[in-house]
């Protein structure tokens, strides 16, 4: 099992290393970064105590015992400058920090004035001086660690809005993947809290070391964070036209109350833009942006989201890829020896999954299904 946590140490630091050196680098990357850094010290602090180098070196004794309370701040703000387009914290975002760097600035009696056999007779219970601020630090963690995948699970919700509203495509910008990593981080806390309740309040006693799930759990989640984070767009690195810090989810008519947009004036640039579809087909450009779109009609994103918004009362993203299925449907009429997922690609879909969630939305069917209909019904 040891060897296990030394072989996901090892990756962290250097997926630690991937995010750092990954180029263009954007904040949401340095948060990262730091927020898999943090939990690779964690893991490097309880490998430490289960190889018994407590017992050797006391003076490694609880010496990364509140990093906890970092983990669900660095995750909390990755996701929220997900959602803006700041290139630096705000001051107050630093407040999050605050639990952590107070339980650190508490044990430095214990870091610098203990003799390295007084830590050890702390850790084993011999001594209890610090036997009430372990508790405390302790419930400290287990909330830390179920309020903020709380929060961060409800601003990856506000990011898939905003995906929808400025672009065409998911893949590389959608967070799904971290709603699922939150979900087993707050698990892991989760069973943490049940754990130790059983075990403090009720006396349960487990055939097993439960602690071992909870890391494993952790381990799993550097894979998976590690991985999709390099891979991960940030909404403002590129030209999206997303550099609206207020922007987010579905507009309504009262919000673009004060835009400068008459109804005629909306009228005629949903004409233009209903003809550009139809003659350049902008559709077919896989990674079609909002921005993109604006230029190619010289207005800003903003106005083009208010026009689509209010006229085809649909996002940016239903709009163009309703586009992107009747392309398809009328290419698999006219090209029966093409396979129907180069004829997808070929309408603008960038992968098979997508292709087949969007048409079953649009049509109700799978690409198969709604074809042989056509075929039986033609009419």
């Amino acid at each position: 099992m040891l060897v296990l946590f030394v072989s996901a140490i090892f990756l962290d630091f250097f997926i630690v290393i991937l995010l750092l050196t990954k180029r263009p680098k954007s904040l949401t990357d340095k948060l990262l970064a730091l927020l898999i850094f943090n939990i690779g010290l964690h893991l490097l602090g309880y490998y430490l105590k289960q190889a018994g180098y407590w017992e050797l070196y006391p003076h490694l004794t609880g010496v990364t015992a509140p990093v906890v309370l970092f983990h669900g701040p660095f995750l909390y703000l990755y996701c929220l400058y997900s959602l803006r387009p700041d290139r630096t914290l705000r001051l107050v975002d630093y407040l999050h920090f605050l639990p952590g760097i107070a339980a650190y600035l508490y044990m430095t009696k214990f870091f610098f004035f203990y003799s390295a056999e007084e830590k050890r007779l702390i850790d084993s219970g011999v001594i209890n001086d610090f036997e009430f601020f372990s508790r405390f630090l302790l419930i400290a963690i287990l909330v830390s660690g179920l309020s903020y995948p709380i929060a961060s699970y409800r601003l990856t919700i506000k990011h898939r809005q905003i995906i929808k509203e400025y672009f065409s495509f998911s893949e590389g910008v959608s967070l799904r993947w971290l709603r699922y990593c939150i979900l087993s981080i707050g698990m892991v806390f989760l069973t943490a809290t049940i754990v130790i309740f059983m075990r403090d309040s009720l006396g349960t006693r487990f055939p097993f070391d439960p602690e071992y799930i909870f890391y494993t759990i952790i381990i799993g989640f550097i894979f998976l964070v590690g991985y999709f984070g390099i891979k991960q767009e940030n909404l403002f690195v590129n030209n999206y036209g997303t550099n609206d810090s207020k922007a987010e989810g579905n507009r309504t008519e009262a919000k673009y109350k004060h835009s400068g947009i008459d109804e005629q004036k909306a009228d005629q640039l949903f004409d233009r833009l209903i003809s550009l579809m139809n003659e350049e087909q902008p559709f077919l450009e896989p990674r079609l942006t909002l921005g993109e779109l604006a230029g190619k009609l010289d207005i800003s994103p903003n106005n083009l989201s208010q026009v689509i918004n209010q006229k085809a009362n649909v996002n940016f993203y239903d709009f163009v890829n309703e586009y992107r299925v009747e392309h398809f449907i009328n290419s698999a009429q006219k090209n029966k020896r093409y396979s129907l997922l180069a004829l997808a690609f070929e309408s603008g879909f960038n992968s098979k999954s997508s292709f087949n969630q969007i048409f079953r939305k649009h049509k109700g069917h799978t690409p198969s299904e709604f074809l042989s209909m056509q075929k039986t019904n033609p009419d």
